[in-house]
């Protein structure tokens, strides 16, 4: 099972980043993907990803960290993204939840996303929260440009998911799932979710599945936890979990045209 969201660059891996990776393939996974959210983070994940064989990333900058977006951004994100462990553009997309960067700011620097992937024909990895409406309209003309797309993390309503799905874009589950108190109506579009368009993640550090027994002391995701948080999937769409995974597999590789 491959875990499509890693923010592996966070200072919280800094002291045993190695025995993460180490502790996710011993779990079962088999690859990861190592999340670029501004330009040296995106750096720092290639790099990453080139350390270990079983890591790819992304190279792009985040709604939150869109005020960053330069004139020189764009060129850097162009050439980090030529170097072969970087298989997305993104993150990407539109937070309007907390504004940390302002609309108009966002909206500049995901547009500049899209047209980079479609440049270079490569998937978006994307992020949308309180802002789907705006999200698609921008996205829209976008969609038949590039190869493909996955909204990472997703955490919107019904009607979000079936425009998502019915524009081809990948819908990405976290642990957010597990959460009884956020989670339900999540769990419940699980098996409205077509297979071939689902993939599976950790978000890690973030996002600790609640329903994990034992908890770790720290509180902190990793990449070891997502064999949990298929197993929590698969019961929930009413599907055998091995058979889930292989599907995953299959649309990870359909998507970013890696092979592991």
């Amino acid at each position: 099972m491959f875990d499509i969201g890693v923010n592996l660059t966070s200072s919280q891996f800094a002291k045993d980043r190695d025995d993460v990776v180490a502790r996710a393939l011993d779990a079962g996974v088999n690859g990861l993907l190592i999340t670029g959210t501004n330009l040296r983070e995106s750096q720092q994940a290639q790099k990453l990803a080139r350390q270990y064989s079983s890591c790819w990333s992304t190279a792009g900058v985040h709604p939150h960290d869109s005020s960053q977006w330069q004139a020189g951004t764009e060129e850097a994100i162009i050439e980090l993204a030529a170097q072969p462990e970087v298989v997305a553009i993104g993150e990407c997309g539109l937070d309007f939840n907390r504004n940390f960067s302002t609309p108009e700011e966002q909206e500049r620097a995901f547009v500049a996303q899209l047209r980079i992937a479609a440049e270079l024909n490569m998937p978006v990895f994307m992020h949308c929260r309180d802002a789907h409406e705006r999200f698609m309209t921008l996205l829209e003309p976008w969609l038949d440009k590039v190869p493909g797309a996955v909204l990472h993390c997703f955490t919107g309503t019904r009607e979000e998911m079936q425009a998502c799905v019915a524009r081809g874009i990948y819908i990405g589950i976290t642990g957010w799932v597990c959460d009884e108190r956020r989670g339900l109506e999540l769990r419940e579009l699980l098996p409205l979710i077509p297979a071939e368009k689902l993939l599976i993640e950790t978000d890690a550090p973030y996002l600790l599945p609640r329903d994990l027994t034992p908890k770790p002391s720290s509180r902190r995701n990793e990449p070891a936890h997502l064999p949990h948080i298929l197993q929590r999937i698969a019961h929930w769409r009413g599907e055998d979990a091995a058979w889930l995974a292989a599907t995953t597999d299959a649309n990870v590789k359909t998507l970013f045209g890696i092979a592991f």
